[in-house]
């Protein structure tokens, strides 16, 4: 089984930008606690990240070569037509994930046009949320 996981906008920032919401670690670090994960469940992984939402389009449109996306879009996830279109126009199975519970924070941020286009959402349990996709994703193998 492979798995892609697409970190968008402003993720190349954690550890650094309000780890109060966040988190402390950077993104390498989760990167390397997830492929530990991945090894562990004896599943291929792959990481990208882009703050550019063409590139994002880009790499979700790749994942049709891989059994599972596993994507957090950061802000693009709340207004990006493109993305979710993108997520559309592949089968593969896409989960979205939120380190921090979205529904605790700001109104703009409660709603996500990304949501009805894929398999789940799973938000508010920091680095773990990536993990809970990644099991999801192998559960379906």
């Amino acid at each position: 089984m492979k798995i892609l996981v697409i970190n968008g906008v402003n993720l190349d920032m954690l550890g650094i930008r309000e780890p109060q919401i966040y988190g402390g670690n950077s993104l390498d670090e989760i990167n390397k606690n997830l492929s530990k994960e991945a090894e562990k469940l004896g599943v291929s992984i792959e990481f990208v990240q882009s703050n550019i939402e063409g590139e994002i389009v880009e790499f979700i449109h790749s994942g049709r070569l891989y059994d599972g996306i596993i994507l957090n879009a950061g802000a693009y996830t709340h207004y990006s037509i493109a993305i979710r279109d993108a997520i559309s126009s592949i089968e593969t199975p896409c989960v979205e994930v939120h380190l921090s519970n979205v529904h605790k924070r700001e109104e703009f941020r409660h709603n996500s046009v990304i949501s009805a286009v894929c398999m789940g959402v799973i938000a508010g349990f920091g680095e773990k949320s990536y993990s809970l996709a990644l099991h999801a994703l192998a559960d379906k193998k």
